[in-house]
């Protein structure tokens, strides 16, 4: 549309207007160093310096969270030493809330702030430093001045003593691996940054480079991983036609129980355990945990709930779609993996039966609906308790075993001719590509609905806003393939409870719902001391020789208080499922279960 002369008039006046927030941005500069004169510490330096000031006021923000995990973390809480100067003299920087600092900019143009932050935990979402490297999430490293997000900005890095190499998917400034270039805050917060000496190869996939980036040792076989990342990195760019990275970064942290990984738009950081990858387990293990950080790269960064973008960095940013964003994902994880036939049939099929025991068997699952489990993960998912189990229900889990049943209903429905890989492509190329937005709730369900050619109000009514129990025999009968509970049949007491073993004592610190712990009061933080007066020392004796509504007294301390407290014996309630074949599956039930497991 073009605009009247006299409204393009009007349009420059108002860009030209100062602003007393900090939102007078045309010629702004603004650019950061980093240095790390305490590394061994864990300290990194930070100098900010932003010139082409304009406005009355400056207020400079440090993100409270950082996107893909949904947790108010207070990044500011590590900020320390925080200074502001003007031509070499220090001026007031005065702080006017937990993540923001205001500076008189009144007649000056250029201001120099300095800080310092402390970055001990290691973690893919929290900063790291030490003298072997340093690991830059930047959502807790980088302060940005209010009403300038959209600014670009220059990052350059004085490597502590022998460091000598950068990994991040920020683009370089006249080639030079230590001084970066980010288009906006939004990107850099999205960019996370490793510093040190880490192992790095790569491997090309298409048009797009990838490096991967080994921090720290480990028994990880280079030549393997080129063979087999690309077969997955493969499988998900042919979901949605396109890889839209010409470059993409992997961040491996290395360390004796590493796990985790969180997604970031052009790259991913990933904790690993050094010494599994020499086993079949933890090497699948990791592919899946690539699949899926990978995967986000659509589904998430690009592909997204509508209002995860553009972000409010300094409040909660709800959704109910959670169990789309990291449930379809995790589903595609391994699915992913059995395409590549790097998963065998039966070892996927493994993982599947895993992830429906734990929503068969979690308490929670009748109290958390899949939407509530979503909307409240920045207040439940990511902060757990001794009750979590009987009041939540993770929707990674229960996430992907809806994606499982949309994409077996598709494809039984529609005799093989669509999946869930088309509702994916149709909602990426639809709302990303197109729209250039988010969707909202009832537009994916409209997705699913057009390539399952169904009304799927009931399905949402059970199961995404509901607590319905899941018929999953239902949903792999289409594929010719049933449930079977390893416990079904048997008569076996449980106490129903978790226990911790510090120094051979034997502390309670779970108790589940309608248990008979829970029926008759042990509570969290009791230690097992004795039962019918005979003294304990391993919990899984504890019922040998009893049978359900034997009444049993179990001896506590409780707050270091002797208590013995009578106990009546229920029967175990859990499930134990493995899925097997049918007999002899149908024509129909084998053309599903041949697209839906890749089987030639």
């Amino acid at each position: 549309m073009k605009l009247s002369t006299l409204t393009q008039f009007i349009c420059l006046i108002l860009l030209c207007m100062n602003s007393t927030t900090g939102k007078a941005t045309g010629s702004v500069n603004i650019s950061y160093t980093i240095t790390f004169p305490e590394a061994q510490a864990h300290y990194a330096d930070v100098e900010m310096n932003i010139t082409g000031l304009q406005q009355k006021t400056l207020i400079l923000k440090m993100p409270v969270w950082t996107p893909g995990s949904y947790l108010v973390r207070e990044y500011s809480k590590n900020v320390e030493s925080f200074t502001a100067e003007v031509k070499g003299k220090a001026v007031a920087a005065e702080k006017i809330r937990k993540n923001a600092w205001r500076i008189n900019t009144e007649n000056v143009s250029a201001v120099k702030v300095r800080y310092r932050v402390y970055s001990f935990e290691l973690s893919v979402r929290t900063s790291f430093i030490d003298a072997a490297h340093a690991f830059l999430s930047n959502a807790g490293i980088f302060i940005y001045p209010d009403g300038m997000l959209h600014h670009p900005s220059t990052i350059h890095i004085v490597p502590y003593k022998g460091w000598t190499k950068v990994s991040t998917s920020l683009d370089k400034v006249n080639g030079d691996p230590f001084t970066l270039y980010s288009p906006d805050y939004d990107i850099l917060f999205d960019s996370p940054i490793e510093v040190g000496n880490q192992d790095v190869f790569g491997f090309k996939v298409g048009n797009t480079e990838y490096e991967v980036a080994m921090c720290g040792a480990g028994n990880y076989d280079k030549d393997k991983l080129t063979r087999d990342m690309p077969k997955i990195i493969e499988h998900e760019a042919a979901i949605y036609g396109e890889n839209p990275n010409k470059r993409y970064v992997f961040i491996v942290h290395n360390t004796s129980r590493g796990g985790g990984g969180l997604e970031h738009l052009s790259s991913t950081v990933l904790g690993a355990s050094r010494e599994n990858y020499a086993t079949e387990r933890g090497y699948q293990g990791f592919l899946s945990l690539v699949a899926h950080e990978h995967f986000h790269l659509w589904n998430v960064k690009r592909l997204r709930p509508i209002v995860l973008g553009p972000f409010d960095y300094d409040n909660e940013n709800y959704t109910t779609d959670l169990w789309i964003a990291e449930g379809f994902t995790a589903y595609y994880q391994d699915i992913i993996i059995r395409r590549t036939n790097l998963y065998p049939v039966e070892n996927y099929l493994g993982v599947l039966a895993a992830d429906i025991n734990y929503v068969a068997n979690q308490p929670g699952n009748k109290i958390q609906t899949l939407a509530e489990a979503s909307y409240d993960a920045w207040i439940k998912y990511y902060r757990p308790n001794e009750n979590s189990p009987n009041t939540n229900i993770s929707y990674y889990n229960k996430g992907s075993i809806m994606a499982l049943m949309f994409d077996l209903e598709i494809i039984n429905d529609t005799k093989g001719k669509y999946s869930l890989d088309d509702v994916m492509h149709y909602m990426y190329h639809t709302y990303y590509k197109t729209l250039k937005r988010g969707y909202t709730d009832k537009e994916f369900k409209q997705g699913v609905e057009k390539f399952a050619g169904k009304n799927l109000d009931e399905f949402y009514r059970k199961y995404v806003y509901g607590l319905e129990d899941i018929d999953f025999d239902k949903y792999l009968g289409y594929a010719g393939y049933h449930l079977t509970d390893e416990f079904a049949g048997t008569n076996e007491p449980s106490l129903g409870i978790v226990t911790q073993t510090p120094n051979g004592r034997i502390f309670v610190s779970t108790v589940m719902r309608n248990s008979s712990a829970w029926v008759d009061g042990i509570n969290v933080g009791d230690e097992i001391v004795a039962v019918d007066s005979a003294k304990v020392t391993d919990v899984n004796a504890i019922l040998n020789g009893k049978k359900v509504g034997d009444k049993i007294n179990i001896s506590v301390l409780r707050d270091g208080l002797p208590l013995t407290l009578p106990v009546t014996l229920l029967k175990r309630t859990q499930v134990k499922y493995k899925i097997d074949s049918v007999e002899r599956p149908s024509e129909q039930q084998m053309l599903v279960r041949k697209k839906w497991l890749s089987i030639q």
